[in-house]
């Protein structure tokens, strides 16, 4: 029974990555010692473990209003970036005159922009907020605009024969054709928001994960830093998995999750 448990165990969707994720520390703590890095250059894991350890109330402490921001600038992200999508999709002149601007505003680092939120806004949550939108609205649009331009002209002719209206052909066929693409740059966007917020805390914050990165790095506390980017990657983690449950959800039916849909059904 054991054994069967163990067997499951391996076999689960967690425990791949877990392995991995032990291998990759293994081999981290290994290379340290056979290279004879110095830990200002590369602490060893039992330092960054230690380090979430001491200060774990202080890192969670501050990936609060790192979370916050993350989002916020998340939720703009869809609530702006999915209209656009419907927006550039349904009309040719509206993608003639919009979509090149929006790629055009992908191409501006957002660091070298960000200084200019601070100014405009001040300290605080909205600069961490519109930084993490910006960075995040891009894939949204862009797979939304891909979802809604995919759906099948068969299928909308149909609805039109069965005299649906169009917010009827818009609930009933583009919308749930759209779905699969739409959670697809929602995925790629909440992870780019965790990036923006943390590019708005570098420059201009006085919390927040980004500003522990800071600190730590002017300060040659890399044991800390790691911890603070392993707190990070834990956020970014977490969001994800909130979209992807949100995803599995919603789009059962979708050829990604079909296996399971039917296992419970």
């Amino acid at each position: 029974m054991a054994k069967s448990r163990a067997i499951a165990w391996l076999d689960s969707a967690w425990a791949r990555p877990v392995a991995l994720l032990a291998i990759i520390v293994v081999l981290w703590e290994m290379g340290v010692r056979i290279f004879n890095i110095p830990p200002y250059l590369i602490p060893r894991p039992y330092d960054v473990i230690k380090a979430l350890w001491d200060e774990g109330d202080m890192l969670l402490a501050q990936a609060a209003p790192t979370t916050i921001a993350t989002v916020g600038g998340f939720a703009l992200s869809a609530i702006i970036g999915i209209p656009l999508a419907m927006l550039i999709a349904g009309s040719r002149t509206v993608e003639a005159y919009l979509y090149p601007l929006l790629v055009f505003s992908q191409s501006i680092p957002k660091v070298a922009i960000a200084p200019l939120f601070v100014v405009w806004f001040g300290f605080g949550m909205t600069p961490k907020v519109i930084s993490a939108f910006l960075l995040g609205v891009f894939p949204v649009v862009v797979a939304g605009v891909q979802g809604f331009k995919s759906v099948e002209p068969d299928m909308r002719d149909l609805a039109r024969a069965m005299k649906a209206s169009w917010l009827q052909t818009f609930t009933m066929v583009n919308l749930p054709h759209a779905m699969p693409a739409i959670f697809a740059g929602l995925k790629v966007s909440v992870t780019l928001a965790v990036v923006g917020a943390v590019v708005g805390e570098f420059v201009g914050a006085n919390s927040g994960i980004g500003f522990v990165l800071q600190r730590s790095i002017g300060n040659f506390e890399l044991p800390t830093m790691f911890a603070a980017l392993v707190i990070l990657a834990l956020i970014g983690v977490i969001l994800f998995w909130i979209v992807d449950l949100c995803e599995r959800l919603v789009v059962p039916w979708h050829a990604s999750h079909r296996n399971e849909f039917q296992a419970t059904a």
